[in-house]
């Protein structure tokens, strides 16, 4: 069980949210990886043949499809993340998973691969040695596979061929937009910016956002001043929540969460039961025949649950109130439900 307080704190700016326009973009390439010690695509792969027979044709090598054998080859596709303000020349990380049934990317090589922006463009090129943290060993009737050998990563293995055009030079306004939405938040991130900008240069115009008007003074550096904000401290929000996960048993209580005074007993019903057969004969010489008949002994233990008051006005009265009752974290689950379809837990019940 975890019981983890979230108090509130101040956050910078740039901590919990991002300005409008300043994102990463997504790249996704086709591509072919060489070099596999026989763990590649098998035969039956002829979208791997095809592009292999695509790539030699270009080199000027004409192979018929049908005498080619790609073990040694696996078709993969190609992902990774432009950031924003990445010129040309940056070299990014790219993910490289198999499309195949190809059973390791383990020393193989990423041939030139180019990766595109969902508006079809190419942003970089990737190509290099594959880094792979699983591993598999097949013998003739078993196998070992460890991780995930079919996935593997190129730390700087991409360089970016095209940047994405974002000119904050002279701009008049921009948003500010929160990861979470919530009123509270964006009317203190309002304030915060207010007091290095003035009165009526901000706006909320939703949970989520907030409209930045630039000073016309300070227009000339925009960058500088996003800097400046994007370091303003802000106290955050949340919304009273309990989260629950059956599967683990964990328990997470957030910041402001309330129980209203209420009684609660629990316990647990135990039921043992034991089979022992036991072998029935008859006498010597009596009519009959040997039978076995199980013995069935049934034992219901239910344990005395006594009243416990729960309350608690802050996260640490109401742990110390639940522990209290010294019950098991997945009877707590049980106990919290009860408390909240009573109408006694001032809070979201969220069960994952």
């Amino acid at each position: 069980m975890c019981l983890l307080p979230l108090l509130g704190w101040a956050e910078r700016i740039k901590d919990i949210g991002f300005f409008q326009g300043v994102r990463p973009n997504e790249l996704i390439g086709y591509g072919l990886v060489v070099g596999l010690n026989g763990t590649g695509d098998k035969r039956g792969s002829w979208f791997t043949v095809q592009s292999l027979v695509n790539m030699l044709s270009q080199m000027g090598v004409s192979v018929p499809a049908n005498q080619l054998k790609v073990k040694n080859v696996a078709a993969v596709m190609v992902t990774a993340k432009l950031p924003p303000f990445a010129k040309p020349g940056t070299k990014i990380d790219v993910l490289v998973s198999s499309i195949g049934d190809a059973t390791s990317l383990q020393g193989g090589t990423l041939l030139l691969t180019p990766l595109k922006g969902a508006d079809g463009k190419v942003y970089a090129v990737a190509q290099g040695p594959i880094l792979v943290g699983g591993m598999g060993v097949k013998g003739a009737a078993t196998q070992v596979i460890v991780n995930v050998p079919t996935v593997g990563r190129i730390p700087g293995g991409a360089i970016v061929e095209r940047e994405v055009p974002l000119d904050l030079s002279f701009r008049e306004e921009i948003r500010f937009n929160l990861y979470r939405a919530d009123f509270t938040t964006a009317k203190r991130v309002k304030e915060a910016i207010e007091k290095i900008l003035g009165k009526g240069t901000c706006k909320v115009e939703d949970g989520s956002s907030v409209l930045i008007l630039i000073p016309a003074s300070m227009r000339s550096d925009v960058p500088g001043l996003l800097a400046t904000i994007e370091n303003l401290e802000v106290i955050t929000d949340e919304v009273a929540k309990v989260v629950v996960d059956e599967r683990t048993g964990t328990i997470v209580i957030g910041k402001g969460v309330r129980i209203k005074p209420v009684a609660v007993a629990h316990g647990n019903i135990s039921v043992q039961i034991k089979e022992r057969p036991r072998v029935v004969q008859p006498q010597p010489f009596a009519p009959g025949r040997t039978v076995v008949v199980p013995e069935t002994e049934v034992k219901v233990e239910e344990e005395v649950g006594h009243l416990q008051k729960i309350e608690g006005a802050t996260v640490g009265e109401l742990v110390e109130a639940l522990n209290a009752l010294g019950v098991t974290p997945r009877d707590l689950i049980s106990i919290l439900q009860a408390i909240k379809a009573a109408g006694a837990l001032e809070g979201e019940l969220e069960v994952i």
